[in-house]
């Protein structure tokens, strides 16, 4: 008998799982896929997430048409923090006699050294891995996984597409359509029971242009994928960035800046981000000083930034919408070193300024020069 155990998050399930395993189970010839969401993910923190219970009812919901599949609540029912080896042990003895792999995507493989007992988990289970969009990163992954722990890795063919849990997270937090990326029934339970959802900041759609809006979105989805890298709390990353342009289309008579005092010397393109903080506070309720510093000063940059309002000044400057020169160098800094990618995003910011013979706002040059300094 050949079993297969995908454990996971599953915050939310989404369509790339599903098809994932269904790739899985085809190819290897499974009799039987045991899904397994987690209690709590020893290395997932400050997300936005649903109860354990909604996910593990979101996983019946999406595999529950699927032939040859079982949802179990295993890891749930055992409380604490969800530990891999633990669980590869339970179905190791209650399948002795079967051939048992451990279902993962190619970043999983990557990041399976600072697993808890993954020598544990290799004595029960032999992982049974896909690409995550690059095949050619799943096979230098696999060399090094078996230089590390002389184990047998078993690869098949199928190649994910680029969805994310936190690309589901974000729209739902949004107020935004996600049939693209869920089943039908994990759509409703979502909607219905208001999972992820930030209603606080679903009014903005209304003060901004569908393209303003459609930016708006696209900040949000990068600033939630680099909140982890960033340790910034991905709920405070979605509501800076939903609000960051929130001001750009209001007059100075308009009502939601009614006491607001504009300060002088602002050039046009800066002053949203100081009107767009007062709005924040005064109009959507928001009172964290650091979403509204990250807000504050998005356009500009300032000295000694936070980690959000590094995160929302870059997301603002290389969301997928964007298209200007060096953009892509700039994404790839990004992933790589978020300081170097500020830096080289205001030079570039400072030398375009000045190329068009437009001001320069003290606080960009500032920045600058203060995190060339520094680095």
């Amino acid at each position: 008998m050949k079993i297969a155990i995908y454990g996971g998050a599953f915050n939310p399930v989404h369509n790339e799982h599903i098809n994932m395993a269904l790739a899985a189970k085809r190819e290897l010839g499974l009799d039987k896929i045991i899904v397994v969401p987690t209690n709590l993910s020893p290395h997932k923190s400050g997300l936005l997430t649903a109860s354990p219970r909604d996910r593990l009812n979101m996983c019946r919901l999406a595999f529950l048409k699927q032939e040859g599949f079982e949802v179990s609540d295993c890891e749930i029912n055992r409380g604490g923090i969800s530990y891999s080896y633990v669980t590869c042990r339970r179905f190791k003895k209650l399948y002795p006699g079967a051939e048992i792999y451990f279902i993962m995507g190619a970043d999983m493989l990557k990041s399976f050294a600072n697993w808890k007992e993954p020598e544990e988990i290799l004595k029960c289970v032999t992982p049974l891995v896909c690409a995550r969009e690059n095949p050619a990163e799943l096979k230098a992954y696999i060399k090094a996984f078996s230089s590390r722990f002389k184990s047998d890795v078993v690869s098949f063919s199928y190649v994910g597409k680029s969805v994310s849990s936190t690309q589901v997270r974000t729209l739902a937090a949004l107020g935004e359509d996600i049939s693209d990326y869920v089943p039908e029934e994990v759509k409703n339970s979502i909607r219905s029971r208001k999972l992820y959802a930030i209603p606080e900041v679903w009014g903005v759609k209304k003060l901004l242009t569908e393209e303003r809006f459609k930016h708006t979105v696209g900040v949000a989805l990068l600033a939630a994928q680099y909140a982890p890298k960033l340790k910034v709390f991905e709920y405070d990353a979605i509501v800076a960035a939903a609000l960051h342009d929130c001001a750009k289309y209001l007059g100075e008579s308009s009502p939601e800046l009614r006491g607001f005092e504009f300060p002088t010397g602002v050039p046009a393109p800066v002053m949203h981000q100081y009107t767009g903080a007062y709005v924040a506070e005064h109009t959507f309720g928001i009172t964290d000083k650091y979403v509204l510093n990250a807000i504050r000063y998005h356009t500009s940059g300032r000295e000694n930034m936070s980690n959000l309002e590094k995160l929302i000044f870059l997301s603002d400057l290389l969301e997928d919408g964007r298209d200007f020169e060096g953009v892509e160098h700039l994404r790839k800094l990004f992933a790589k070193d978020v300081d170097e990618c500020l830096l080289a995003a205001l030079e570039h910011q400072l030398e375009y300024l000045e190329q068009q013979k437009k001001p320069v706002y003290p606080l960009t040059r500032r920045a600058y020069e203060y995190l060339k300094e520094q680095i």
